[in-house]
């Protein structure tokens, strides 16, 4: 890539426009999309130019959103139409959704009425649900058309659909009654009627469906493309994989930034300025501070154990660390299982009699062999391994519950159970181990 981005900046310093031209007609629409982004921004707006008609449009949909933002910006109004009305309706939304508003009014005020309608039919969908996602464009059929028929249809109106794979059969209401695969309009004899070979059990998604939910649907049932109906079973658009694709990589993006204490965003991290990130960060960080001051109470209620048995403080930074990795571990599974639909809120007891089972299996290793360290090579009293190795246990249990409680009662409660990963459990496990550990050495030591 780096040798073909070379060869086009030295055509374009050269000023050899049409041999610039041809060569990135010859070039796939994706990949002229990653070298553009790789220019400055003067010679991306050069070549864009440059590119054929068709091309440009394809190549602008594969662009980032901020490049797609400076391209239309510095296009005459009629061009930047031009362009949205060559975009999938569900593209040409989600750009004009993130453009300032004077701009997106100048540009669909230019653009054809069929565009300026379905864009404005997707903008009106709840964000982050199966309408707002949904294109406009595909291929319907009626019930009565024979197979011949069809065919027709699909060469007449297949080039400005975004897959011919699957036809959607309607009635007279655009009630969805079926569908229709193309390799079996192939396969059929030309006088079949579609309502005779068309498949009645149809799976869809509706338009107020949360867009996560529509991701699971994909992977359950493993198709391309899904319908979308409203809630009189009418036909209003179709979701395809490369929008759930981007889907899942947005949910999951979210939820680790979530699991690591980060709001989340939506630009990515090199184009995501220090006073943002900064912002996003932030928050939960005092949170966690404040949080965390609980940790410092607990320390100096017991200050005179500490300074009578003053052994205790060199396992505590051990007993905290592995507490809060124990919760981090259970925190994560149960979450990723919650994401899948692995875990739903009744088996809540299951999962706690799993991990109570794991935590105690894990807490004896981990004593056992921290017994084997303290006796061998710390040589302390075994009064005080005593103390430190029922802590290890105690606060792996205690860890582990937690871990796996909270995120399940957050999804209960309607929140996102990422927001009770690894920093939160963390700072709640810290406070409750040294808790425990305190008891035990007021119990055992007599402090």
């Amino acid at each position: 890539m780096e040798e073909i981005r070379d060869e086009i900046k030295e055509l374009l310093a050269m000023r050899q426009y049409t041999t610039l031209r041809q060569k990135l007609a010859e070039m796939n629409e994706t990949d002229v999309a990653g070298l553009l982004e790789q220019l400055e921004e003067a010679d991306m707006l050069k070549i864009f130019r440059i590119l054929p008609k068709d091309l440009a449009a394809d190549v602008f949909s594969y662009l980032e959103v901020e490049h797609q933002q400076l391209i239309i910006t510095s296009l005459s109004e009629k061009d930047a139409a031009g362009i949205i009305d060559n975009l999938m309706a569900d593209d040409a939304t989600d750009l004009l959704e993130e453009m300032p508003a004077n701009i997106v009014k100048k540009i669909l005020a230019n653009a054809s009425p069929d565009t300026r309608r379905d864009i404005n039919h997707l903008l009106r969908y709840p964000e982050d649900s199966a309408g707002s996602i949904m294109t406009v464009e595909y291929v319907d059929l009626k019930e009565n058309l024979t197979v011949e028929e069809a065919i027709a249809r699909i060469r007449k109106v297949g080039l400005d659909s975004e897959t011919i794979n699957i036809c959607y059969v309607l009635d007279a209401q655009r009630h969805l009654l079926g569908t229709v695969a193309l390799r079996y309009l192939l396969l059929s004899q030309p006088d079949e009627i579609i309502g005779d070979i068309m498949h009645e059990n149809v799976i869809s998604l509706h338009t107020l469906m949360d867009q996560e939910e529509a991701a699971a649907q994909f992977k359950k049932y493993d198709f391309t493309s899904m319908p979308v109906v409203d809630n009189e079973n009418r036909l209003v658009g179709i979701v395809t994989v490369d929008d759930i694709v981007d889907i899942l990589e947005e949910e999951a993006t979210e939820d680790i930034e979530k699991m690591a204490a980060i709001v989340p965003s939506d630009k990515p991290y090199m184009r995501t300025g220090v006073l943002e990130t900064y912002k996003k960060r932030i928050p939960w960080l005092l949170l966690l501070m404040i949080s965390a001051t609980f940790t410092g109470q607990i320390l100096h209620h017991f200050e005179a154990a500490l300074s009578v048995c003053t052994a205790l403080t060199m396992f505590i930074p051990m007993l905290m660390d592995t507490g809060g990795n124990a919760g981090g571990q259970a925190s994560v599974t149960v979450i990723r299982g919650l994401s899948l639909g692995e875990i739903s809120y009744r088996d809540t007891l299951r999962v706690i009699w799993k991990e109570t089972r794991v935590a105690l299996l894990c807490g004896v290793t981990l004593a056992a062999a921290n017994f084997a360290k303290l006796m061998l090579f710390d040589r302390v009293d075994i009064a005080i391994a005593a103390v430190v190795c029922l802590t290890l246990v105690a606060a792996v249990l205690i860890a582990k519950l937690i871990g796996c409680t909270l995120p399940v009662l957050a999804k209960r409660l309607g929140f996102d159970p990422a927001v009770m990963a690894s920093p939160f459990i963390t700072t709640l496990v810290d406070a409750l181990s040294l808790l425990v550990y305190f008891r035990f050495a007021v119990a055992i030591l007599g402090l």
